[in-house]
């Protein structure tokens, strides 16, 4: 009597079925949102961990700015009548000079934080000789150096957090305006500065050099944009220079909202400028950037410091 014999297909059955499993993952090869906010989360963290190695660097960030303005508020006490800057107040609207300050220095934290973290992240990565293989992987170049200015916006918001409230026990801060509406308008100039980094990270692709640009850089964006002294105090012939750059409407706009001190223009204007200064700038840095990175890939000095 034969018997019959059954094959046994389930195993490979199932086997198919897991291999179709697999291969319908979605990986950083097949770019999507969350693959792209995944890989951001990866380059903030591993920032955020070198970082908190040498926690002096967070100590030193938050008392640094407020040793260098230290000066600066007791000679403002001597030029002061009864506590009122009044010379300062026909220039700027506020007499509460400290404010001021300290609400320039914190954008500015902020404004050196996306403007230069760009450059200095690509010269990190060539001194390390990193660059070429972090730009090996399937993700986009400008993911890239947004992912690295992260950790260092996050940790900016901490250190200038503890700051004003160093300052304001130290030196008086004294925000009387809508702090909703400062924080708002604060949005499209701190995106918009995207566009200069992206700019300016090229710049280091070129010139494989970032120290030498962010300091001259540094004393030109705090000269003219009134980080620390209000505007119309420049001389005549350079209050235009100044009125070229989109960032001064950035800081006069939320000083007007938050100190309701005079503006440069309406505050709507102002907005508006910010606004197109966001998208143009976005799209130019971009457009800047992709072009310098095909010529170094071209000339073969993408890796080179």
């Amino acid at each position: 009597m034969k018997t019959k014999r059954t094959s046994h297909k389930r195993p490979s059955i199932l086997r198919s079925g897991r291999m179709e499993k697999i291969m319908q993952l979605t990986t950083l090869s097949q770019p999507s949102f969350k693959t792209v906010l995944r890989a951001l989360f990866v380059i903030a963290r591993k920032d955020w961990k070198i970082f908190w190695r040498y926690p002096l660097n967070a100590v030193s960030s938050v008392f640094q700015p407020l040793i260098w303005i230290t000066p600066v508020y007791f000679m403002g006490k001597a030029f002061s009548t009864n506590g009122h800057a009044s010379g300062f107040a026909a220039y700027s609207g506020s007499g509460d000079y400290m404010s001021y300050i300290l609400l320039g220095t914190v954008l500015t934290n902020f404004i050196m934080t996306v403007f230069w973290g760009m450059g200095y992240a690509l010269k990190e990565d060539m001194d390390a000789g990193v660059l070429e293989s972090n730009w090996l992987t399937p993700i986009s170049r400008l993911h890239i150096l947004i992912g690295r200015t992260l950790t260092s916006m996050l940790t900016t918001t901490i250190t200038s957090t503890v700051m004003l409230i160093l300052g304001a026990t130290l030196f008086g801060f004294k925000p009387t305006g809508n702090t909703v509406a400062a924080l708002l308008t604060a949005v499209p100039m701190l995106v918009g500065l995207y566009g200069f980094g992206f700019a300016f990270a090229g710049i280091v692709l070129l010139m494989r050099e970032a120290n030498t640009m962010v300091d001259v850089g540094s004393f030109l964006v705090q000269g003219f944009t009134g980080t620390t002294f209000p505007v119309k105090s420049l001389p005549y012939w350079l209050i235009p220079v100044s009125l070229m750059l989109p960032l001064t409407y950035g800081l006069d706009a939320v000083r007007g909202f938050l100190l309701k001190t005079q503006t440069l223009l309406p505050i709507n204007v102002e907005i508006i400028i910010l606004i197109a200064f966001m998208f143009v700038m976005l799209w130019l840095g971009a457009q800047f950037f992709y072009r310098v990175e095909r010529r170094v890939r071209t000339l073969g000095t993408l890796g080179q410091h």
